[in-house]
């Protein structure tokens, strides 16, 4: 039977891949993206054909997740056509690149808000219907730079993935006694098939930049060309979204799943932390939250 699903920050990249496959796979998907009669009127086109042409069940949401009114009028009015909402999927989120000291705080602050006080607003919005029908399922689309392999130039977004890791993990035990399951789904560096490096956001403070040059010229190309070069030619950005639509299907979903073609050795640190975090919790007798 298909679940009703709200996936954010899908006008494209893994949401808008994963707002396709989840609707392929007979879930009822709404994707969620700010400014659906503005800029992105051309990818609320784009779905609205693929849902007539492929016969899904898929529509465009205008949901801003930096506004709590709405990420509110969003889910009200999903919960108002179908009388429920199974599935949240985090996925909106933004990149940045460049020396860590030349961004400002008011930027690291603002990818911060994007990144994990979204997930906060939606969270908001959406799981009192979830807990008030003591059944649902919270999908975080995270980051393997959180534990894995981190390049430098990149430390704003690794910070504020690392936040929504470690928001989403309390979540999980916070949740699971209403019956709400969550899953942490982490993908690798994908160089294709996603904008985040080409449409990555640059440091405020440009003078400041320019000075990192001297000692590092370049750095971010570089980075930019070793990560594809660690990238295998069968990797696939849909993987993504494949994940997701297996974990949303999924009798007992798993807590985390890895996506990481490139193996920066994310998968072998968060299975650790996890496991420790679980010993713990049975030596404080909340073994049920594990």
């Amino acid at each position: 039977m298909g679940k009703v699903i709200v996936v954010t920050g899908a006008s494209s990249g893994f949401g808008a891949l994963t707002a396709r496959r989840l609707a392929l796979a007979g879930h009822t998907v709404y994707a969620g993206m700010r400014e659906t009669v503005g800029r992105n009127a051309t990818a609320v086109a784009d779905l609205k054909a693929f849902g007539a042409e492929n016969k899904t069940d898929v529509h465009a949401v205008e949901l801003d997740v930096q506004s709590q009114e709405s990420a509110d009028a969003a889910i009200s009015a999903i919960v108002l056509e179908h009388g429920h909402l199974d599935v949240v999927v985090h996925n909106a989120g933004h990149m940045v690149t460049g020396p860590a000291e030349a961004f400002t705080p008011e930027q690291y602050a603002d990818l911060y808000d994007v990144n994990v006080l979204g997930t906060q607003r939606v969270n908001r919005a959406a799981l009192p219907h979830l807990r008030g029908r003591r059944s649902g399922h919270v999908v975080w689309v995270g980051s393997s730079s959180t534990r894995g392999g981190t390049p430098p130039y990149l430390a704003p977004y690794f910070a504020a993935k690392a936040a929504m890791d470690a928001v989403a993990v309390s979540y999980r035990a916070e949740l699971l006694r209403f019956g709400i399951e969550t899953t942490i789904v982490v993908p690798g560096a994908f160089t294709h098939g996603t904008n985040h490096f080409a449409h990555s956001g640059t440091p405020a403070d440009t003078a400041r930049a320019s000075e990192y040059e001297e000692l590092y010229p370049g750095l971010m190309e570089q980075v930019g060309s070793r990560l594809a070069e660690l990238e295998p030619p069968w990797a696939d950005v849909g993987a993504v979204a494949d994940a997701i639509v297996d974990v949303v299907g999924a009798a007992k979903p798993p807590f985390r799943v890895h996506v990481d073609p490139s193996s920066d050795g994310a998968e072998v640190v968060n299975a650790v932390a996890d496991r420790v975090r679980g010993e713990f919790l049975r030596r404080v007798e909340l073994a049920d939250l594990i």
